[in-house]
């Protein structure tokens, strides 16, 4: 694991050719996004968590239908980065490190900084993923901050704060996409006129037309929703959410954040992830809401306490509404990312590894007022998941457990919202970290895997073939890291249908596991559209 964490990446900002072995799909041309942590030690300091590590983004552009793929990758030029590197220190806190001021400052320097960590300003490392909004891409994270980026050059352009557009301070990397393009998300307001609610909101996929000026889409933001959170001070953390075409399903899970906690955070030499908690004895509530009307199901839906980081997909079928998740009993997923865990490996303790379960939840959306308390409001052939009605409106959900063993899942996208029967996934066994990709079949069970020693994988991106007739037709894209000093890092293509491997790109460079991405075709955006401003262009030759 150390060769695998243990030292910051180099970036490679200009485009290196890889060199293919096999064949790549003629029709296969844009660009692999990739985004994750690659620099996690800053002068004589260093970060405590492989999540809070600067972001460090990476790409393969696959060109022409000639097998030629370049690679390239940048550090994001956050405000973030730049404070670390001008004092050759961390001083901005993540949300695993709290980073406390130079010894050097002096008494009001040191008072002024503790002030302002009462109600943080947070990060704007968006290490996490990306998401398109109109013409343009930006990388994300959980704060309130996302950050616009040329996705051909990777370079580095507009800081934008959600709060100028909607009430949150915290919001999902993982939005989604409806059939019209407009993007769907989910933040948290924290005590904004007295209440702390889960705000659902809408990007639309384009301005109104204007004909002075192009106007991002995020000046039309529209807030959908709101849910207040069952406590005050301390609402729920999530990571994503599921949508249908008709509906949105929101999980408020006994994974908690400790506002006051975390405002004293900085005060008691603490990290603000110690303010969250895992709270067994509570329950999970299910939120579905109606994107029609922008109101909540009435019926009151709830399952075992749970933490989920991933919802794979949703979709309804004959008056119930169906969710798929990858499932944690405890939160202890996130305390194996904790560097100094990383590197002592998991081989041979395997108890601290939290095994993830692919759950499949039923609701009903119209629930039957004469139904007797206990009785099974599902009546699918399709799932033995149950719905059981209890007293005051209430009814506890049981799902169905699917298997066990994987992560990061993505689907063909295409089948978001609906029905479908394909899971790709990396494997864990015995350790967080993935050493195969995998096809689960949902109507079989069965899995294809693909894995090789000391080759780790990336999560696998789908990329559909044109005119697919079929849901798995298409092939897999992963960015394959070696702990193996004599084998190179490359690009896989695989058969998404039979897992035959199509080619590799091999790139001798110092590639870095990373979290998620995105697939761009060429088809999809304007090169003229993504140049970076003159004032950008002018403070990235100055950091140079």
């Amino acid at each position: 694991m150390e060769v695998l964490f243990g030292r910051n990446k180099k970036e490679q900002p200009e485009p290196v050719r890889a060199k293919v072995t096999g064949k790549i799909p003629t029709w296969l041309q844009g660009t692999l996004l990739r985004n994750g942590p690659g620099m996690h030690t800053v002068g004589e300091t260093r970060y405590n968590h492989w999540f809070d590590g600067l972001a460090l983004l990476h790409s393969f552009t696959i060109r022409d239908g000639k097998s030629e793929v370049y690679y390239r990758s940048r550090y994001l030029r956050s405000d973030t980065y730049n404070a670390n590197m001008e004092a050759n220190r961390i001083v901005v806190s993540e949300f695993g490190t709290m980073a406390y001021p130079d010894p050097s400052k002096n008494i009001f320097s040191k008072a002024f900084t503790y002030l302002s960590h009462t109600i943080p300003d947070f990060t704007d490392n968006c290490l996490i993923n990306f998401m398109k909004c109109g013409e343009d891409f930006y990388v994300t994270t959980e704060t309130n901050y996302i950050r616009k980026i040329n996705p051909h050059t990777l370079e580095t352009l507009e800081k934008v704060d959600y709060r100028k557009y909607v009430a949150i301070n915290l919001a999902t990397a993982h939005p989604h996409y409806d059939s019209a393009g407009n993007v769907l998300n989910i933040g948290t307001s924290i005590v904004d006129k007295g209440k702390t609610k889960y705000v659902i909101f809408k990007i639309p996929a384009a301005a109104p037309a204007n004909r002075t000026k192009r106007k991002s889409p995020l000046q039309h933001t529209e807030v959908l929703c709101s849910i207040p959170s069952r406590t005050l001070l301390s609402p729920s953390y999530y990571h994503s959410f599921g949508v249908t075409k008709n509906y949105i399903v929101f999980l408020e899970q006994p994974f908690k954040l400790d506002i006051l906690k975390m405002a004293t955070a900085y005060i008691r030499g603490v990290s603000w992830a110690s303010c969250l908690a895992f709270h067994r004895e509570d329950k999970t509530y299910i939120h579905i809401v109606d994107q029609r009307t922008g109101k909540p199901v009435s019926t009151k839906f709830y399952t075992d306490p749970m933490v989920v980081f991933h919802h794979i997909n949703a979709y309804e079928e004959d008056g119930c509404l169906l969710f798929d998740v990858i499932a944690y009993e405890d939160s202890s997923l996130y305390d194996c990312f904790y560097l100094d865990n990383l590197k002592q490996g998991f081989e041979g303790n395997s108890r601290i590894v939290p095994v993830p379960t692919l759950k499949r939840f039923a609701v009903p959306l119209c629930t039957d007022k004469n139904a007797e308390v206990g009785s099974n409001l599902i009546k699918l052939a399709s799932t033995t998941a149950r719905a059981l009605k209890e007293k005051d409106d209430q009814v506890y959900c049981q799902p169905e457990l699917l298997c066990e063993g994987l992560e990061l899942p993505q689907i063909n996208y295409a089948h978001n919202g609906k029905q479908y029967r394909y899971v790709f996934a990396f494997e864990v066994q015995r350790s967080p970290i993935p050493n195969k990709i995998l096809k689960y079949d949902i109507l079989t069970k069965s899995f294809l895997r693909w894995g090789e020693e000391h080759c780790w994988p990336s999560e696998p991106v789908f990329v559909p073939t044109p005119d697919a007739k079929e849901e798995d037709d298409g092939i897999l894209l992963s960015a394959i890291v070696s702990s193996d000093p004599q084998k190179l890092p490359f690009l896989l293509i695989l058969d998404a249908k039979t897992f035959a491997e199509l080619a590799r790109a091999y790139v001798d460079v110092d590639m870095h596991l990373d979290l998620h991405g995105l697939f761009i075709p060429d088809t999809d955006w304007d090169p003229r559209k993504q140049a970076p401003s003159q004032e950008v262009q002018d403070r990235a030759s100055s950091q140079t």
